[in-house]
């Protein structure tokens, strides 16, 4: 195992992938290249959906928002991840270690509410096509996106407070390369079953209920486009919807592993593989799943490189 200086007295370990060192060389080069695909790919996204008028539109608007917080997330997590991968010093500052938890499970929070909100973006295209333009009017689309903001931050102040003022009687060490809540909890030195109870509770309102209304919407979406019989309409019932499903399925099935499974097996590698899907690796595959699913994406690409091209000339 690396050595790990114990003797900073305060500071967090967070442990991580530090009893296998060749994994944490190859996991480095992997992170590393993810957070920058990240970076590229969400920040395209966001200027494309800016500068494009075509693409001034709630699904679009949407979009920039998913972007813009898994940009926040990744950064919230990923730098402190690579320094803890490339050296022998595993540790955090008890500053950094509630910045990084706030961060996370306030953006966390956010994007799940997003998500639900996003899928009942592609209901109305798809179900009440003739009046989307009225539905989904500006202020309700702002309004639906700052009530998944407000969410997410209501959220990370009721449950990460909380987790941060149980005692912790002088255990440091983190099983986990992130400050998450529920590695945190794991550290406290008192009887900590209201906690997990709460826990359970937060995951059910913020993680089941918002995945309960998306497959609600794509139930309503799949029997309306069943009575489509135009091929050329489930193409593009099927492309409208198709990249949502997929970030759907990869945030989803990931994110409730780590926080719907037993305590018990928390601890195990597993749970901290699971929790490098869904904070490295999905955030990466969003703006590639938008962009190649995506004819709108790419001619909007297209016609900001060709109008680059001109200026230049």
């Amino acid at each position: 195992m690396a050595t790990i200086n114990e003797s900073l007295a305060g500071n967090f370990i967070l442990v991580g992938f530090s009893d296998q060192p060749q994994l944490e060389k190859i996991l480095f080069v992997v992170v590393l290249i993810s957070y920058l695909l990240t970076l590229v790919g969400n920040t395209a996204i966001i200027l494309v959906s800016c500068l494009d008028p075509l693409l001034h539109t709630p699904m679009y608007y949407f979009l920039t928002n998913l972007s813009f917080v898994d940009l926040c997330f990744t950064t919230s997590i990923v730098p402190q991840l690579l320094w803890n991968l490339h050296g022998p010093s595993k540790t955090i500052t008890p500053i950094g270690c509630a910045i990084q938890l706030y961060i996370s499970l306030a953006l966390g929070s956010t994007e799940c509410v997003l998500l639900a909100v996003m899928a009942f973006d592609r209901y109305a295209a798809v179900c009440r096509p003739l009046h989307y333009a009225t539905v989904m009017h500006s202020r309700l689309c702002q309004s639906l996106a700052g009530m998944a903001w407000l969410s997410g931050v209501g959220n990370t102040l009721i449950q990460g407070t909380i987790i941060l003022r149980l005692p912790r009687c002088g255990n440091h060490r983190i099983y986990h390369f992130i400050c998450e809540v529920p590695a945190m909890i794991k550290l406290a030195c008192v009887d900590i079953h209201a906690n997990e109870v709460q826990l359970f509770m937060a995951s059910l309102v913020l993680l089941l209920l918002p995945l309960a209304l998306i497959l609600i919407s794509y139930a309503c979406i799949i029997q309306a486009v069943m009575r489509i019989r135009s091929a050329q309409a489930w193409r593009k019932a099927l492309g409208t919807c198709g990249s949502h499903l997929l970030v759907v399925s990869l945030f989803y099935g990931t994110v409730t592993a780590v926080y719907i499974q037993p305590n018990s097996s928390y601890a195990h590698s597993q749970g901290k593989f699971i929790t490098l899907l869904y904070t490295v690796v999905t955030p990466t595959f969003n703006p590639l799943i938008y962009t190649l699913r995506n004819k709108d994406v790419k001619g909007a690409l297209k016609r900001l490189v060709r109008k680059d091209q001109s200026i230049a000339e």
